[in-house]
């Protein structure tokens, strides 16, 4: 019996999730995810929850669920007819999102978990996300899970196992409603949306139900929606917030439409995004400081986390305009989730966890990285704001953006990816101090991150090392036309002198 990860059960480990090839279709990738390997994931998980809440498997309850996939319905089937082995109760949520994946254990008192999903990624991919009321496991309990796995360990068999149908994304939109009904508190409560328009994009991912299930019966003007219903081949654009077909594709619907709000999920919504009455998108940078505006309201000083790529701007506006204090951290939601869940064990005020990506965690809703919360709290602003006869631009119109932005993906070409990367960023960092005018972030806490001044470009680069990749990501912003030309020959010099890096692109 091994103690470590093989090459075959590691190509699984995402992070802190599963991930696999599902479905055929695509030339040259085979699949991965059989239903003997999901069967064998799922012992290890059954086996890994019963070890962790220290209870036989035949008292435990486990929620499942899934996003829109093609391969859903059958690794559904496959989990549910696994742990169902075990004695366990399997309540089948059916198409469901990530974040109420997790509010089962909240709000059904699930002892854990899973839902099938791939985010963001190709039809063809799906795997396996679990929760527990802590939150989503952490990169080592995938590792312990997948260890199971490889050595084919499970838990005792007891026949008392069941598996029934539960309808709980109606219980999880309607605390959505009952959120922005308190929030609004309209005149006519009960239809608090009432004269709003606010379309909505699920990408024909699993996010289809704000529109109907939350929105609607609100009283909102829905017309103009799109791509609502869930088709696991994702024909109209990827389901993603930070891509710019996606984008492009909701800001269009929102001038179409003439609407005051538009809204777009990615395949599982545990990531949102937004567009205002002018078609502008609230994305990225703009996204975190509307989220930091809300999140610091009654938490004067706050500190907000986000990832190490937010703008030199943000920070302005989130310490200086908004009072609070920005803590740039790592890459990864995961990583910027536990920080602030640090931060405030330490006693620091910290509301809001969020990253440029659109995963946004707020305290006071559990830590959750939930996409539908972050837009129903964007859309009681947007409300509060009407009230008022302003807009959500309003609430950022001092936020100074870049006038230009570039990232360059640079692939590592030795084996040890890790240790590569790591030797380059030292490397960069010793090479950085020698030269004039390369002023290094002394707040960062991610790769190296250096500005320059108005002569020299008039803004910054991060070179970091991916999180799960054999990659190196380069970003570059500056506040001035050619500037980030100018920045990128500054460090070009250092780049051509690198060993262990693919240069060819740049």
């Amino acid at each position: 019996m091994s103690d470590t990860l093989n090459n075959y059960w590691k190509q699984f480990k995402s992070g802190t999730d599963i991930r696999g090839i599902a479905s055929e279709g695509v030339s040259g990738q085979s699949v991965n995810l059989t239903n003997e390997v999901i069967d064998k994931m799922t012992n290890g998980f059954a086996l890994w929850l019963s070890n962790k809440t220290n209870k036989p498997t035949n008292t435990l309850t486990v929620a499942v669920g899934r996003d829109s996939r093609i391969s859903g319905p059958r690794i559904i089937s496959v989990v549910s007819e696994t742990l169902v082995k075990y004695g366990i109760k399997v309540l089948d949520c059916g198409l469901a999102s990530t974040p109420s994946m997790f509010m089962t254990t909240i709000d059904l008192e699930c002892d854990g978990s899973v839902q099938i999903t791939a985010s963001h990624h190709p039809f063809n991919r799906n795997g396996l996300k679990f929760f527990t009321r802590d939150g989503g496991l952490e990169g080592s309990d995938i590792s312990e899970i997948l260890l199971f796995a490889q050595n084919d360990q499970k838990p005792l068999f007891y026949d008392n196992g069941s598996v029934s149908s539960v309808d709980y994304m109606s219980q999880y939109a309607q605390r959505l409603c009952d959120i922005i009904k308190k929030g609004v508190d309209a005149e006519n409560y009960e239809k608090p949306l009432d004269g709003f328009k606010i379309i909505v994009d699920a990408g024909n991912g699993a996010g289809g139900f704000y529109a109907e299930k939350v929105l609607l019966p609100l009283g909102a003007d829905i017309k103009g929606s799109q791509f609502l219903e869930p088709d696991g081949m994702f024909p109209n654009h990827i389901p993603n917030p930070e891509n710019a077909e996606a984008m492009a594709s909701i800001c269009k619907a929102v001038i179409n439409s003439n609407a005051d709000l538009g809204v777009i999920f990615d395949t599982d919504v545990d990531r949102g995004g937004a567009v205002d009455c002018n078609g502008n998108e609230i994305n990225r940078n703009r996204l975190v400081a509307v989220a930091s505006a809300i999140a610091l309201e009654g938490n004067d000083g706050g500190t907000i986390v986000t990832d190490s790529i937010t703008s030199s701007g943000l920070k302005t506006f989130i310490e200086k305009d908004l009072g609070g204090i920005h803590h740039r951290f790592k890459r990864g939601y995961k990583n910027v989730i536990n920080e602030a869940l640090r931060l405030n064990k330490e006693g620091i005020n910290c509301p809001l966890a969020i990253e440029t990506s659109g995963h946004a965690a707020m305290r006071e809703n559990y830590f959750l990285d939930d996409g539908a919360y972050l837009v129903t709290k964007i859309i009681i602003k947007m409300a509060q704001l009407k009230k008022e006869g302003k807009t959500l631009e309003n609430l950022i119109a001092t936020l100074e953006e870049p006038i230009e932005s570039k990232e360059i993906r640079m692939n590592i070409t030795e084996s040890d990816f890790r240790a590569c990367g790591e030797r380059i960023i030292n490397e960069l960092l010793e090479y950085s101090e020698k030269q004039d005018g390369w002023n290094i972030a002394p707040d960062n806490r991610e790769g190296v991150r250096v500005s320059f001044d108005k002569n020299n470009g008039d803004g910054w680069f991060l070179l970091r090392l991916s999180v799960h990749d054999p990659i190196m990501p380069l970003n570059i912003e500056s506040n001035s036309i050619g500037g980030v030309n100018t920045i990128f020959n500054k460090l070009k010099v250092f780049l051509n002198s690198c060993q262990g890096i693919d240069t060819s692109n740049i």
